[in-house]
């Protein structure tokens, strides 16, 4: 998936969001809209893990996931 593909199918999407990282609040995801980025930020944020963890955990869900942006 694109960016536009992932910004299209948020709201499906959001929900295996907060299915993953069940710590994420509805806020959160309002503010991630998608955006890789913050998914990161936010992950590293509610968890308290260095961004290299998050990143390590946001990539393994994509792939097992199909979900890339």
């Amino acid at each position: 998936m694109n960016m536009t593909e992932i910004s299209g199918d948020w709201k499906i999407i959001k929900g295996k969001v907060k299915e993953e990282w069940g710590k994420l609040t509805d806020d959160d995801l309002d503010v991630i809209e998608g955006k890789r980025d913050q998914l990161v930020g936010r992950i590293q944020e509610r968890y308290g893990y260095a961004k290299e963890r998050a990143e390590e955990e946001v990539a393994a869900w994509e792939k097992r996931d199909d979900y890339r942006w």
